[in-house]
Parts: structure tokens; C-alpha cells; sequence
């Protein structure tokens, strides 16, 4: 399964420190779809993915966020820095689900 999708970059707010993670969140309705896979569970209800921002592609799961439902895509220094992605800004992502 292949989803692109248009969404902010957000920091995660429960470390407020220099090794801030930040994420992106997949739309609830791709989400949804990604649920429906049949699959074997992994730890935290991670799917694992090969994901592209840019010019930038590297494998990372996805986590499901309890809090909004949607599945979050963490964003690593290196991706962020390599795209230019910052805080608030926003993030053109194509996912391709391996978990299947």
C-alpha cells in the first residue's frame, strides 16, 4: 500500500529538550485505511514503512497517537535538516506501507 499525503511538522511535546523529536501525522482517513491492514502486531502498534519526503527516502514506522487516532511519522534531524523542514511548517510525505 502506497498513500501520499499533505500535512505539519510538529514537535512532540512531552521532551522539552535538545533531543526534541518531531513528527508528522497521517490524515485520519489514511489512518484508518492503514488500521484495516491485516497484520502481526508490533511493539506500541508500530507498521513499519519506507518513507520519502523530498528528495530524502529511508525505512521508519509509524505509531498510532492516542490522542488524535492518526498515526505519527517521526521526522529525524537529518530528514528535517536535508528537506529544510522546520516547526509548523508543512510536509508533502509519500509512505509506503511494508507491514502487509
Amino acid at each position: 500500500m502506497i498513500i501520499e499525503f499533505e500535512s505539519d511538522v510538529f514537535r512532540w511535546e512531552a521532551r522539552d529538550d535538545s533531543s526534541s523529536w518531531y513528527f508528522t501525522a497521517v490524515p485520519s482517513e489514511l489512518s484508518e485505511d492503514i488500521r484495516e491492514i491485516p497484520r502481526p502486531y508490533r511493539g506500541f502498534g508500530s507498521v513499519r514503512v519506507r518513507a520519502r519526503v523530498g528528495g530524502t527516502e529511508w525505512a521508519t514506522s509509524i505509531f498510532p497517537d492516542s490522542k488524535s487516532g492518526s498515526y505519527v511519522l517521526p521526522l529525524k534531524k537529518a530528514v528535517r535538516d536535508a528537506e529544510r523542514l522546520v516547526d509548523g511548517g508543512v510536509v508533502v510525505v509519500r509512505l509506503e506501507v511494508l507491514d502487509v
